[in-house]
């Protein structure tokens, strides 16, 4: 019979294969002893479907992260910003992002994030995607030009950080908040305690 994989602790953290500091923040929010590696994965993936991608993009970061870490549980994540069926990335230059949120302007979009959770020795314990619904305020071209020169809008799905200046364009949500930062939390935590990375929560200080 196998053994049952060492839970996550102080001696034993949970690996985040991320270099986003959005993650990092959700995450030290819920006090789970954690270090941060970038996976250096390729996020451009696409199978059609944004609930598929999400998750596959997860999958690729902790198994890139995996042979570096091999006895530590290893969390994996990435977030999608749909509008109707396409997919928004991340701008690459100011027109880009212009763009990108002239189409959102008062409308809803879907927030999709997948996570991927694995125990140690590489099995995967738990994948996942987390929808949340968005509504955007109508935006004039001029918040749009004086939101985009702020240089939030860059490295940002949708081209907004919900977190940050981007809120005052957010009417409303339908969903995990948190999903929209880049972690559905209550989920993940749910995730943690039936996969054994934890055995109750919150965690004693």
């Amino acid at each position: 019979m196998p053994m049952k994989p060492k839970e996550i602790t102080r001696k034993n953290p949970l690996i985040l294969a991320s270099d986003s500091q959005r993650r990092k923040m959700l995450l030290s929010q819920l006090g789970i002893p954690f270090r941060q590696i970038s996976s250096n994965a390729l996020e451009d993936q696409q199978t059609g479907d944004p609930l598929k991608d999400a998750c596959l993009i997860a999958r690729v970061k902790v198994a890139a992260v995996q042979e570096m870490k091999p006895s530590s549980w290893i969390l994996g994540a990435d977030t999608i910003v749909v509008l109707e069926e396409k997919i928004m990335g991340k701008p690459s230059h100011y027109e880009d992002a212009r763009a990108m949120l002239r189409s959102l302007s008062g409308r809803t979009h879907r927030v999709i994030t997948g996570f991927c959770i694995a125990a140690p020795g590489g099995q995967e314990m738990h994948l996942q995607a987390v929808t949340t619904e968005v509504r955007f305020k109508g935006l004039e071209t001029e918040e749009i030009d004086s939101y985009v020169a702020t240089g939030e809008p860059f490295g940002k799905a949708g081209a907004y950080a919900i977190q940050g200046i981007g809120a005052f364009m957010v009417e409303g949500i339908a969903g995990s908040y948190t999903n929209v930062v880049g972690l559905p939390l209550c989920e993940l935590v749910k995730a943690f305690l039936a996969s054994g990375a934890l055995s109750r929560y919150p965690l004693s200080t």
